[in-house]
């Protein structure tokens, strides 16, 4: 018995330092493996101009945000405003990707709820 008497005493030490931990860590900042690489090759067709491609070679040396949308999304109806305060910064251009979604269905929901994106891809 009394060999097993530290566990529970172990178990809450360990507790504390997770605790400890998670205290220290910033919410705000996301850790991603993705944030200050290049960006895969892609090519997709424009939103509003079908005919013409956007490509990571049009995006190089650039720094911009992908915005992944869709009309029929309601966390993007939530989040629209707050890209659209953004884009009046000027800080960083967004780059939209109309997710799922129909050509018609993101221009008609575009022309409703304003355009924050430089660039829109299906």
């Amino acid at each position: 018995m009394k060999n097993k008497a530290w566990i529970p005493f172990a178990i809450f030490i360990v507790l504390v330092a997770f605790l400890a931990i998670g205290l220290k860590l910033n919410p705000r900042e996301v850790p991603s493996p993705l944030i200050g690489k290049p960006a895969p090759a892609f090519s997709a067709p424009r939103l509003l101009a079908p005919e013409k491609l956007l490509s990571n070679v049009d995006m190089l040396g650039k720094v911009w945000m992908l915005n992944v949308w869709a009309s029929w999304c309601v966390a993007c109806r939530v989040e629209h405003p707050v890209l659209m305060a953004f884009a009046k910064t000027n800080t960083l251009p967004i780059i939209g990707l109309d997710y799922k979604d129909t050509a018609v269905d993101g221009m008609k929901w575009l022309a409703q709820h304003g355009d924050p994106y430089e660039t829109s891809v299906t």
